[in-house]
């Protein structure tokens, strides 16, 4: 055998992590409208006097900027770094993802409370839970939880030496 031939099994396989191909999509969609959202509302905040609301815009537009570096590096073609990043992005488990995209969003939040940092970050947190929901897994279908609860009554049972309440 070659070398070749042997380095192919070493290479891992992508991870498979559990989202079907829809709701990847919903995800990358509410992780572009969410990017959308917080650089319009990023830039309003930024034109005022005060620099808490400054400071609050000028965060949003970078989360804006890292969504769209994370979601859709299409977008950011002229940017040397854009598929490093983007490859480093979809490397990383749906819960981390969504700890990192909800955590961008509640900063400017917590920096400068307003309508707009509120509502503005708002389709970035959801595209953090989305995330996060998706973490959680598939949902079980009841004949196999139905079974499983079956088996674990069995194995209390054996555990107890009781079969139908009554000791034997």
């Amino acid at each position: 055998m070659s070398t070749e031939e042997t380095a192919a099994p070493t290479k891992a396989a992508p991870e498979d992590d559990g989202m079907t191909w829809w709701y990847k999509w919903l995800c990358k969609i509410a992780g572009v409208l969410g990017g959308i959202s917080c650089a319009v509302s990023g830039v309003w905040n930024c034109v005022t006097v005060n620099p808490l609301n400054i400071a609050a815009g000028v965060w949003m537009v970078l989360n804006a900027f890292v969504l769209f570096l994370c979601e859709v590096p299409f977008c950011c073609q002229f940017i040397e770094f854009a598929n490093a990043v983007a490859a480093r992005a979809d490397k990383l488990k749906p819960w981390q993802k969504a700890f990192f995209y909800c955590g961008m969003a509640l900063f400017p939040v917590f920096l400068s409370f307003s309508f707009t940092t509120l509502f503005g970050n708002a389709i970035a947190f959801a595209t953090g839970v989305l995330y996060g929901l998706a973490s959680l897994g598939k949902k079980g279908d009841a004949v196999t939880y139905a079974r499983l609860q079956h088996q674990k009554q069995g194995d209390e049972e054996r555990m107890t030496g009781t079969t139908n309440g009554a000791p034997e």
